[in-house]
C-alpha cells in the first residue's frame, strides 16, 4: 500500500493530508470532517483504516490551514461556512484528479459534522465526478439548497441517540433525489463512541463504497 503524505496548494492556502491507495483500489474516498477536527480524527482514521482493508483507497486532509485553525479555535467563524468547506474540498478532489497514482479512480466523500454538508454541496458542484456520499453524523441540511441536485448515491449514518442530528437528517433525505439510504446505528450518540457503533459506522460506509466506486473514473 502506499501511502503518502502530500501537500496541496490551493489559490488561498496550502493544506497538508494523507495519501493511501492499496494495490488495485477500487476507488478513492475523500475524507471531509467538521470543525475542530483534522486529518489526525482518531474516528477517520479508524474508517479509513477499514475502508482500506476492503482495498479502497482514502484521502485525508486538513480543511484549514494551521494558522485557521487557531483563529476559529477563538472566532468560531468558519465551522458553519459551508461554501467556504466546500470549495476547499473542490480544491483537493481536482487535485486528487489530477494525481497518477489517483487519477484512474471513482472518487467518494466521506464527509462527518459539518464537512458532510461540504461534502454534499461539492458533489452536487461535480454531479457524476462524485461516485458516492456518505455522512456519519453530519449536518446535510446545512447543505439543503442544493440537496435535491445531488446525483452521487448518498447514505445518511446518525446514532440512534443523536436526537437533535435524526430529523435534520430526515428532512434532508427527504429533498434527495438520488439513490439513497438513512441508517441508524443502535445506541449509538453523535461520536459513536459506544463499543461497536464506529465499527458498525465503518462497515456501512464500506459497503456503500464497494457498492458504487468500483470501475474507472
Amino acid at each position: 500500500m502506499r501511502r503518502t503524505e502530500i501537500q496541496v496548494s490551493l489559490p488561498d492556502a496550502r493544506l497538508s493530508g494523507e495519501l493511501c491507495i492499496p494495490a488495485d483500489a477500487k476507488g478513492l474516498v475523500v475524507f471531509a470532517h467538521g470543525s475542530g477536527s483534522s486529518r489526525h480524527s482518531p474516528r477517520n482514521q479508524f474508517v479509513a483504516q477499514q475502508l482500506q482493508r476492503a482495498g479502497l483507497g482514502t484521502l485525508l486532509f486538513d480543511l484549514l490551514t494551521a494558522e485557521e485553525e487557531l483563529a476559529e479555535w477563538h472566532t468560531r467563524h468558519l465551522r458553519f461556512n459551508i461554501p467556504f468547506l466546500a470549495r476547499r474540498l473542490l480544491g483537493v478532489t481536482r487535485w486528487a484528479q489530477e494525481q497518477t497514482a489517483s487519477a484512474p479512480l471513482k472518487l467518494g466523500y466521506f464527509g462527518a459534522s459539518t464537512g458532510a454538508a461540504a461534502a454534499l454541496l461539492a458533489a452536487a458542484e461535480l454531479g457524476t465526478g462524485i461516485g458516492a456520499v456518505v455522512s456519519r453524523g453530519g449536518r446535510p441540511d446545512l447543505a439543503e439548497a442544493v440537496l435535491p441536485r445531488v446525483v452521487s448515491p448518498t447514505l445518511l449514518i446518525v446514532g440512534e441517540h443523536d436526537y437533535p442530528v435524526i430529523p435534520l437528517n430526515e428532512t434532508a433525505f427527504a429533498l434527495l433525489k438520488c439513490p439513497k439510504e438513512l441508517r441508524i446505528v443502535p445506541r449509538a450518540s453523535h461520536l459513536f463512541e459506544e463499543p461497536g457503533a464506529l465499527e458498525s459506522v465503518a462497515d456501512l460506509a464500506r459497503d456503500w463504497f464497494l457498492r458504487y466506486l468500483p470501475g474507472p473514473a
